[in-house]
C-alpha cells in the first residue's frame, strides 16, 4: 500500500514524530519532563493523543509521537510559546539536537509494527523522478517477508521542507533482511540523486492509542471483562434515554430499532464512552501501578453497582411514576 499524502488539508489528522538522544543517567528526569510536555500538549485544541517510546536495541533514541486533528492545530502546538518554554527547561537532558518529522494524514496500524522513517530533501524539478523511484522501491519492499505497507508524505508548508516516507514490517528480523538486501543497495544506487536523506527506525511505533493515558504514559489496556462491563455501564442509560426520546414518534419496532441502534452507536462512540464511562471508571480501567489490585477492583465494582442502581431508580421513576410508556 503506497499513499501520497498532500499537506494542507484541514480535514486530515496530523502527526509529528520527535526523537531525542538523552544524556547518560538522565532518563528518569527526562521521562518526568516529557510527561509534563505531553500533559501541556493535551490541553491544546485538536489534540488526539501522545505516545512515548523508550529506546530499544532497534531504536536508540526516545521517540514521542503526537497526533492532532489538523495541521493547523499541530502547528499551533509545535510553534507555541508553551512548548518553547518547556523545550528551554528540557534542554539540559538532550545529548545533541533532536529530530522531527511531520506528516499530514496517514494511517494507524491495528497492530504494533516496526516503522522506518525516511526524510528526503527533493528539488522541485526532481519530484516526479523521486516519486517514480520511490514507487520502484516500494514494489521491491513488497516482495520481502513481513512487509506491511509504505506511505509517502509531501512537505508540510510552514513546518517541514522534507518529503517523509514511512515503511513498516512486522518485526525487526524481516526489516533487517530488507535493509541489508542486495536489491535495496541496487535501488539506492539508482537513486543517487536522492541520497540526501535521513533514516530512523521506530520500534513498535503507533501502537494502540487506547493503551496510553492522556499524558502519554504507557499503561496496560483494560481486560476484556472490564471492557465488557464498562460498555454495559454506558449502554444501559444510552439505550433507555434514546428509547424515551424516540417513543413519541410511535415508529414500528423494526424502524425504531434501526434508528435507535444507529444513534446508540454514535452516542456511545463520541459521548458516552469518552466523556462518561472512561472518566467515571478511569482508575478501575487503568489503575495506578502501585495500587493494590483488590482495592482497585473493589472500588471499581462499587462504582459500577452504585451507578447502575442510580439509573435503575431514575428510569423506574420516569417510566412508572412520571411517564408511562405506551
Amino acid at each position: 500500500m503506497t499513499t501520497d499524502r498532500h499537506a494542507g488539508s484541514g480535514t486530515d489528522a496530523a502527526t509529528v514524530i520527535i526523537g531525542h538522544t538523552i544524556r547518560p543517567g538522565m532518563d528518569r528526569e527526562y521521562e518526568k519532563w516529557q510527561e509534563d510536555v505531553n500533559a501541556a500538549a493535551a490541553r491544546y485544541p485538536g489534540h488526539l493523543g501522545a505516545e512515548v517510546s523508550r529506546p530499544t536495541a532497534l531504536q536508540p533514541d526516545w521517540v514521542v509521537v503526537y497526533r492532532f486533528d489538523s495541521i493547523a492545530h499541530l502547528q499551533a502546538w509545535i510553534n507555541g510559546a508553551t512548548r518553547q518554554r518547556l523545550l528551554d527547561i528540557g534542554e539540559k537532558y538532550f545529548d545533541g539536537p533532536g529530530t522531527q518529522q511531520v506528516i499530514s494524514g496517514g494511517t494507524q496500524p491495528a497492530d504494533p509494527l516496526v516503522t522506518v522513517v525516511v526524510t528526503h530533501r527533493i528539488a522541485p524539478h526532481l519530484v516526479d523522478d523521486f516519486l517514480a523511484w520511490q514507487s520502484r522501491m516500494t514494489e521491491e519492499e513488497g516482495k520481502f517477508e513481513g512487509f506491511r505497507g509504505t506511505e509517502v508524505f509531501r512537505p508540510v508548508e510552514g513546518l517541514q521542507d522534507e518529503w517523509t516516507t514511512l515503511y513498516r514490517y512486522d518485526n525487526a528480523e524481516h526489516l533487517d533482511a530488507w535493509l541489508t538486501s542486495q536489491r535495496r543497495q541496487e535501488l539506492l544506487a539508482e537513486g543517487k540523486r536522492f541520497d540526501d536523506f535521513k533514516l530512523r527506525t521506530i520500534d513498535n511505533s503507533f501502537g494502540s492509542w487506547f493503551a496510553f493515558e492522556e499524558n502519554g504514559k504507557e499503561v496496560p489496556p483494560p481486560s476484556e471483562t472490564k471492557t465488557a462491563i464498562a460498555v454495559w455501564v454506558g449502554l444501559y442509560p444510552t439505550v433507555v434515554l434514546l428509547t424515551l426520546l424516540l417513543s413519541p414518534l410511535k415508529w414500528p419496532l423494526w424502524l425504531g430499532l434501526l434508528v435507535g441502534n444507529l444513534l446508540s452507536s454514535f452516542t456511545m462512540s463520541f459521548f458516552t464512552m469518552p466523556y462518561y464511562v472512561n472518566r467515571l471508571l478511569k482508575r478501575w480501567l487503568w489503575p495506578p501501578a502501585d495500587e493494590p489490585a483488590a482495592r482497585v477492583n473493589l472500588r471499581g465494582l462499587g462504582i459500577v453497582a452504585a451507578v447502575t442502581v442510580f439509573w435503575v431508580v431514575v428510569f423506574y421513576l420516569v417510566t412508572r411514576q412520571i411517564w408511562t410508556l405506551p
